[in-house]
């Protein structure tokens, strides 16, 4: 019959345990120690960087969303605060507040005609001719991370993406699935129909109704009932940009 495992080798193996335990938050720290290191020379590497770019980083579009991909891969923000060393030395942070005022401008001028719903190519549109032809250039990447900066306004300003399309909703209400289907049926043409929602989404027509009713409620949808048959519901935050001016 085999005897139980002793008192003295169940001791020497806890004892073993916590040596490897102990070993291994010592390799853990060591290691935490010099990633801390190579984050602060890549911190300052970045610093040098964005000093000597400068020009280039306030200026170039495609070269300001590098610079906040290289930001972000080690956890940096220099949208975090209008001050501090990134604003100070890049002027970044003054950059995207004041492209968030004028954002907030043109979607209030717009309100009436579209409802507080226009297109990214739209507002790009407006806020440059806004800004003069002596302003530096914007991008849409631009836009985007001055819009996820007004989030702090409330639940207005929100980016939609309704098919190839990018929207952006300015007025509080959330828009529901049946609504952003909607938008991607009048991608096309602009305007759908009751008749095209039943063929296209096979919507029974008290779900269509309820849905363009919110829309033409909200300012969203214009009704057309001189077309010469069906009613029909556009939406002026699918015109063209040109169009639309």
């Amino acid at each position: 019959m085999r005897r139980g495992t002793g008192v003295g080798a169940i001791k020497n193996k806890n004892l073993a345990q916590a040596r490897y335990k102990d070993k291994g938050s010592v390799i853990a720290e060591d290691q935490f120690s010099q990633m801390t290191k190579q984050m602060d020379v890549f911190k300052k590497n970045l610093e040098e960087f964005a000093a000597k770019h400068k020009e280039d980083i306030r200026k170039d579009p495609q070269f300001r969303l590098q610079f906040q991909e290289m930001c972000a891969s080690i956890g940096v923000d220099p949208l975090a605060s209008s001050k501090g060393f990134w604003a100070e030395m890049l002027g970044v942070g003054d950059f995207y507040y004041e492209l968030g005022v004028q954002i907030v401008e043109v979607c209030l001028a717009t309100s009436h005609r579209n409802g507080g719903l226009i297109s990214l190519e739209e507002l790009r549109d407006r806020v440059v001719a806004s800004r003069g032809r002596t302003s530096q250039d914007i991008s849409y990447d631009d836009l985007l991370r001055a819009i996820k900066k007004l989030r702090i306004l409330g639940n207005g300003f929100t980016v939609l993406t309704v098919g190839i399309l990018q929207l952006v909703q300015s007025v509080p209400g959330e828009l529901t699935m049946d609504h952003t289907n909607i938008l991607q049926c009048a991608q096309k043409s602009g305007h759908v129909s009751k008749s095209q929602l039943h063929k296209e989404l096979k919507w029974e027509a008290e779900r269509a109704h309820r849905a363009l009713d919110f829309l033409v409620k909200e300012s969203m949808a214009w009704v057309d009932d001189q077309a010469g048959g069906e009613r029909l519901y556009w939406f002026p935050s699918l015109f063209p940009a040109a169009a639309a001016s």
